[in-house]
């Protein structure tokens, strides 16, 4: 199920962008970016409709997605 981000109190979208950016693991680009420009990129892909906040039922957990492949599979 897709949850509206803009939905969200500020302090809760917060923390689930720092949450999946801390999930990625080790960060391998050419450049290296910080947590909070990581977190900034991912807004903005929430903003401008690229990616979605996405909750799932069976395993009691929210994930943000590519909005494109998420809706191809369902």
């Amino acid at each position: 199920m897709i949850i509206p981000w803009q939905a969200l109190a500020a302090e809760t979208l917060d923390n689930i962008l720092e949450s999946f950016v801390l999930r990625e693991g080790t960060d391998y680009g050419a450049i290296e970016l910080t947590l909070a420009q990581k977190k900034a990129q991912l807004r903005r892909q929430l903003e401008a409709g690229n990616a979605v906040l996405v909750w799932s039922e069976l395993h009691q957990s929210i994930d943000i997605k590519d909005k494109k492949l998420f809706l191809q599979a369902q």
